[in-house]
């Protein structure tokens, strides 16, 4: 009998209105890194359309179930409303060990504060828009459009969307040094020894900054990204494992 290691069980929840339909694939994609998206829902008022061109092709090739809540009175969000009583609902039922928010709508703050406070992940992805405030909510923060910069988005959400929206570009945040961000870092870990390993060091920068990507610095990954940057000593051992250090650290 051969045995294997489960993944953690996510649920994700999109809001329809918040978020467009072309970072559909990408997000999925993203997501299975993270965990098994085992619930896959999606809010907003289908009626009159498909909001953001979340079409009945793209939801269906990435079995979303839909959940139609109608605007009954203006300036209300029904949807907003039904997402987090669901999210409750999955939170109590013990059935997923994490979420994931799709969403750049900071209403969602207190709910990604709520779950986590009961002890489970919280993943955000949304929009550069995105206040700080949800942001800083989640256990970690993913930017939509790094996902959307990768050439597997598929061709049938692609040609739901017009032209000009796949040539959009947002510009960027105004970003930290990350040679600063992995300094720092390594002021907190508390260790004897000068060489921290990436992990160690990234954990340390996204409990401060969530939204913490080398995709926001132009790499794909975080060795690349340090690897670029002066100041630092990279050193791999078996592999797999890397170790950083500063170059200063070299004369002690």
């Amino acid at each position: 009998m051969s045995t294997s290691t489960s993944l953690p069980r996510l649920a994700v929840l999109i809001d329809a209105d918040n978020m467009p339909a072309r970072y559909a694939t990408a997000i999925f994609e993203e997501v299975s890194s993270l965990g098994e998206a085992s619930i896959r829902r999606i809010y907003g008022d289908f009626s009159g359309g498909c909001p953001q061109g979340w079409k009945q092709d793209v939801l269906a090739s990435l079995a979303i179930v839909a959940h139609q809540h109608f605007a009954n009175t203006t300036g209300k969000n029904a949807s907003d409303i039904a997402l987090v009583i669901d999210a409750m609902d999955i939170l109590h039922s013990g059935l997923v060990s994490g979420f994931v928010l799709v969403s750049s709508d900071s209403d969602f703050t207190r709910l990604a504060s709520r779950i986590r406070e009961q002890g489970l992940d919280v993943f955000g992805i949304g929009e550069e828009k995105t206040p700080a405030a949800f942001v800083n909510a989640c256990k970690r923060f993913i930017r939509a459009e790094n996902l959307s910069s990768s050439d597997s988005t598929s061709s049938t959400v692609k040609s739901l969307q017009p032209e000009i929206e796949t040539t959009k570009r947002v510009a960027p945040v105004k970003q930290e040094s990350p040679k600063r961000l992995i300094e720092r870092a390594m002021d907190k870990i508390e260790q004897e020894s000068d060489w921290y390993t990436l992990s160690q060091i990234g954990n340390a920068i996204r409990a401060t900054k969530p939204d913490f990507d080398p995709r926001n610095y132009g790499h794909t990954k975080f060795v690349t990204l340090v690897e670029k940057l002066n100041g630092f000593e990279i050193k791999r051992q078996g592999g797999t494992q890397v170790s950083v250090r500063k170059t200063s650290a070299k004369q002690k």
